[in-house]
């Protein structure tokens, strides 16, 4: 193997590849409008439930947040990796029309909306914003309600590698790349590992 060293005087991030999920974070604007932003620096923070993603305090998602103090989170299949990509097209006159073509729900607990056929959903209330990530910033909020296609809950009675298979998930692949999973294999754990 041959290893290099990678100069951190500017962002690394670009060099390699890293797999990500791909959520779509949705907002409402000042005036009501519905807002949706891909986001693939998004994950649970920690083991209950909470979840976090990366963001930048230009952007009208974190402004949106910072007013409301809630969001939701769509996580979209593989066939939706266009309306995702879509979703971060510019604004006209502060609207992002293309918004206008998406099928959505309603969330229940929070003022926010999913994107429809997405399989995972998350209603955040804003829990905290830490700054001073050079130009971005990291959005922390509760997960106060949770749905699932019921295809993609995992159960002691389905084979994990089958479910997997049969619903398969779509990962962004940065930098600017995405791909399908669908096989794979059991982690192998020590047996005495523990969280």
């Amino acid at each position: 193997m041959t290893r290099i060293t990678l100069d951190t005087a500017t962002p690394i991030w670009d060099r390699f590849f890293t797999v990500a999920p791909l959520v779509l974070i949705g907002t409402r604007d000042e005036d009501g409008a519905l807002d949706l932003a891909p986001k693939h620096m998004a994950m649970p923070m920690g083991w209950q439930n909470y979840f976090g993603f990366v963001c930048a305090p230009l952007h009208s998602t974190c402004a949106n947040i910072a007013r409301t103090g809630e969001f939701t989170v769509s996580y979209p299949k593989p066939s939706q990796v266009l309306y995702s990509s879509l979703a971060a097209s510019p604004r006209t006159e502060g609207h992002k029309p293309i918004l206008d073509l998406y099928d959505t729900i309603p969330a229940e607990q929070v003022d926010g909306e999913f994107i429809a056929d997405a399989y995972l959903f998350f209603e955040c209330r804003h829990l905290k914003t830490y700054d001073d990530f050079g130009p971005n910033c990291l959005i922390t909020g509760e997960i106060v309600a949770a749905y699932a296609e019921a295809g993609f809950v995992r159960s002691s009675e389905r084979d994990s590698a089958e479910l997997v298979a049969e619903n398969p998930l779509l990962a962004y692949i940065s930098p600017g790349r995405f791909g399908t999973i669908e096989r794979t294999n059991a982690f192998p754990f020590p047996a005495d590992m523990k969280r």
